[in-house]
């Protein structure tokens, strides 16, 4: 079993910086893709950013340049930093493992 729990959300004003944690527990972390999903208010679902056991990263166009994600196999724990943000990225923000473990959410809001 997997799981995952979320941290970091907030508050932010536009261009400000965040940095979301996700500490996940369970025996197939190591093989799994682990990403960084977001969802804003009547929108869908979409892939923020997203990092393989071997360190490749995949972005969002909306985020490159700006979001930069992390992971940690020796502590099972997978990071989003979170600079220049503006209103549109705000959205609960889901940590999840291979698209089928999920955590419950962060919220993350940008405004002045």
């Amino acid at each position: 079993q997997v799981q995952l729990v979320e941290s970091g959300g907030g508050l932010v004003q536009p261009g400000g910086s965040l940095r979301l944690s996700c500490a996940a527990s369970g025996s197939l972390l190591s093989i799994l893709v682990m990403g960084w999903y977001r969802q804003a208010p009547g929108a869908q679902r979409e892939l923020v950013a997203a990092v393989t056991p071997g360190g490749t990263t995949n972005y969002a166009d909306s985020v490159k340049g700006r979001f930069t994600i992390s992971r940690d196999n020796a502590k099972n724990a997978v990071n989003l930093q979170m600079n220049s943000l503006k209103p549109e990225d705000t959205a609960v923000y889901y940590c999840s493992a291979g698209r089928s473990y999920w955590g419950e959410g962060t919220l993350v809001t940008v405004s002045s």
